[in-house]
């Protein structure tokens, strides 16, 4: 816990060394505590509460992201549609719209303010009762929302420990999840959205597991409304579900998503939003693995240009994804629940490889989904990808290559022993 506290109130993000001294033994001790009290339920309970109690007043310091939530949330306060304006177009009107607007717009970098929001609509409606809640507070407004993330964390050791026990996994490997010390930070302290996310998957996914199928449907679109990341696995459910009550399950989803959608429609609503959506594909680029590869090869051999270059991989990379989505469908067995959750593993993981964009927190989702199979690499991963901070130590936000291909190192070479010399000599992809 007092690690915890000088994470959360006592450390600057340029102070790398630390930074990754904290993390290293915050990390060791989750090990630690796993190792000797994973069957104590009631301590492994409190101290995951306690650690995220203490960030309970901090505010974030490892990124600004939670001032757009809350601007978007008073957007929706004072009844503005957050997809139709970005924060500087509503400051260039020169009317006031909400109090602490100035603070706000201040808060956040000036890439998010000229952007429109990119944040699905369930999850704008936790900004909103952050706004209402908080009124007018910022401050009061990080508290609902920490607390938000809190009770998702809480939900999903709840629905974790249940699904676990229905597929014959041991219930204590939630618990690799609620006490590790990337989720803590990364949600409770930084306010990421994964864990809110996560809670409505993994409920669907339990509800599924009882053979629930269609009570999972509007959970299910919760998920994808909160993070659109789970219409990435909707493919996988085709063999476990069968090809009648899939369409059932498809069709039930994407009305539950349009019903979600409808209260924020407009007319230029797609055209914003995809537009916000397509800079993560084809403009950004951290922590990447094979594109920082690729991109190394290309500029020093081919002479291409970074900016163009980012483009094209952008544009293959969706179509390549997307190939591999369809091929795990078909070619994985996917006959029961564990083996549609390893093959939804291997494809997010297979997307972040790929990606030229994994923030710290992505990572997250993947654990949360990982602790239902018997893959060890995303769990390596949460330890491995607080190298990639470094970048936070100069103005420039400048990369240390060699500190990431530690982290890839490390995560690729459990990844290709678990895939290939682990046990059976078969490939771990056409296990089923």
């Amino acid at each position: 816990m007092l690690f915890y506290w000088s994470f959360a109130y006592n450390l600057v993000r340029t102070d790398y060394v630390k930074f990754f001294m904290l993390f290293g033994a915050l990390f060791y001790l989750c090990f630690k505590l796993m190792q000797f009290e994973k069957w104590n339920f009631k301590f492994l309970l409190v101290v995951g509460i306690l650690f995220r109690l203490v960030f309970l007043f901090a505010e974030p310091n490892l990124s600004q992201d939670f001032y757009r939530f809350i601007w978007d949330g008073e957007l929706i306060k004072n009844g503005i549609n957050p997809y139709l304006y970005t924060p500087d177009q509503i400051l260039e009107q020169g009317k006031i719209v909400f109090a602490n607007m100035k603070e706000l717009r201040e808060g956040m970098t000036d890439l998010n303010a000229r952007h429109f929001s990119n944040y699905p609509p369930v999850n704008q409606l936790f900004f909103a009762l952050s706004a209402f809640l908080g009124n007018g507070s910022v401050m009061s407004s990080i508290i609902v929302l920490r607390l938000t993330i809190i009770l998702a964390d809480l939900g999903i050791l709840y629905f974790g420990r249940k699904l676990l026990q229905n597929i014959n996994q041991a219930n204590h490997m939630a618990f690799w999840y609620f006490i590790n010390p990337l989720v803590i930070i990364e949600l409770t302290g930084n306010l990421h959205f994964e864990g809110v996310m996560l809670f409505f998957f993994v409920w669907a996914l339990y509800l599924v597991s009882k053979n629930k199928w269609l009570w999972a449907t509007p959970i299910y679109a919760l998920s994808i409304m909160v993070k659109l990341m789970p219409l990435l696995f909707l493919p996988i459910f085709l063999k476990y579900l069968g090809i009648k009550k899939s369409a059932i399950f498809y069709t039930l989803i994407g009305v539950s998503c349009l019903a979600l959608l409808l209260p924020f429609y407009s007319s230029v609503f797609i055209e914003n939003y995809s537009d916000t959506l397509a800079l993560w594909f084809h403009n950004f680029e951290f922590n990447a693995s094979i594109y920082n590869v690729v991109k190394k090869i290309a500029v020093t051999y081919y002479e291409a240009k970074p900016w163009e270059l980012i483009d094209t991989y952008g544009n293959i990379i969706t179509k390549i994804v997307l190939g591999l989505a369809l091929l795990i469908t078909f070619l994985r067995k996917n006959r029961s629940l564990q083996s549609v959750i390893t093959s939804m593993t291997l494809l997010l993981a297979s997307y972040y490889f790929l990606s030229s964009t994994v923030h710290p927190w992505y990572i997250v989702f993947l654990l949360g989904i990982a602790i239902f199979t018997e893959l060890n690499f995303p769990l390596v991963w949460t330890a491995t990808v607080i190298l990639s901070y470094f970048a936070y130590t100069n103005p420039d936000n400048k990369e240390n290559l060699w500190l990431l291909a530690v982290e890839y190192i490390l995560v690729f070479g459990v990844f290709l022993y678990e895939m290939i010399g682990k046990g059976s000599k078969k490939l771990y992809f056409f296990k089923n």
